[in-house]
């Protein structure tokens, strides 16, 4: 989430507010101490101007990266 973000050019306050979320729960998932819900993952998707499925398919790529 935290390339994506960057990429649209938002720092976390920026973006939180956008999202309606703390800067503070957002800098948690960037970091994975939180895992959102679906419908934060909604909102998060809809802040960055795409959908969940676009916001999914744009994430996995780091997400395998980090897992190895």
């Amino acid at each position: 989430m935290r390339t994506l973000r960057t990429e649209a050019g938002l720092s976390q306050v920026e973006f939180g507010e956008r999202c309606g979320f703390y800067q503070t729960y957002l800098s948690r998932i960037e970091n994975g101490h939180a895992n959102p819900t679906l419908n934060a993952i909604e909102v998060i998707a809809n802040a960055l101007g795409m959908t969940v499925f676009d916001s999914f398919d744009q994430m996995r790529p780091a997400m395998g990266a980090r897992k190895k």
